[in-house]
């Protein structure tokens, strides 16, 4: 499968977006991919190349900007900081890429989903705190859980999908308990699958830093893609 490359806008950002179409010529469902904290990279293509092969639209979106690229194996933090500091400009960010995916031709508008590993974890969750129109359901794959006041206190619309490994200490106890506290008072349709050997980073192949607290973890990596594409099956 091609990936295709289209310039999309935030304001006067512009993003670039990989969209991998699926056979056919009918519209399908979309889902979004947001990246980790070094940027839209390989990983994100082929999970969108993934998803076009079980007829999803996969979008891996661009939350820095076009040719904006981080480190994979640096430090990230000036990429993702801002955005930390104002959760008011990531979830405008993500809706540009809710936006963008919904003026494809090939895409119904009315079923769109977003999963996000790392930060992109975050920007998924924070996708459906905020709301969009069109976003039926959101996953985090080893994301950050850290909620915000964007959304007040009313439901959560989309449905929540959290895969979250248990040795992560980006996303330690406390702020699990946290989130689900968050969640039920939102009344949200809510699961989080937690993996109890697996590390922040779980489904990246080149994560090998336990003493840091990442590792790939390919056990980890196996049952929650099952779980991400039975999710998937329950939406659309």
């Amino acid at each position: 499968m091609t990936v295709q490359q289209f310039d999309y806008r935030d304001g006067d950002t512009v993003l670039q977006a990989g969209v991998v179409f699926p056979a056919g010529d009918g519209p399908a469902p979309a889902v979004l991919i947001a990246h980790q904290w070094a940027g839209r990279g390989e990983a994100e293509h082929r999970t969108a190349e993934r998803l076009a092969a079980l007829g999803y639209v996969g979008i891996a979106i661009d939350m820095f900007g076009k040719d904006v690229k981080g480190d994979p194996a640096g430090d990230n933090s000036h990429l993702i900081g801002p955005f930390l500091s104002d959760r008011a400009a990531l979830l405008q960010r993500m809706r540009a890429g809710v936006a963008f995916a919904a003026s494809l031709d090939r895409v119904d508008a009315t079923k769109i989903a977003a999963i996000g590993y790392c930060f992109g974890g975050l920007c998924a969750l924070d996708l459906a705190r905020g709301g969009a129109d069109g976003v039926v359901g959101v996953v985090s794959l080893h994301g950050m859980l850290d909620g915000n006041d964007l959304g007040g206190h009313g439901p959560i619309a989309a449905k929540v999908l959290v895969e979250h490994g248990w040795q992560d200490p980006m996303a330690a106890p406390d702020k699990v308990l946290a989130f689900a506290e968050e969640m039920g008072a939102r009344h949200a349709d809510w699961q989080l699958h937690a993996h109890g050997r697996a590390m922040h980073a779980f489904t990246n192949p080149h994560a090998a830093a336990p003493e840091k607290g990442m590792a790939y973890d390919a056990d980890a990596d196996r049952r929650s893609w099952a779980s991400v594409v039975g999710f998937l099956g329950e939406l659309f």
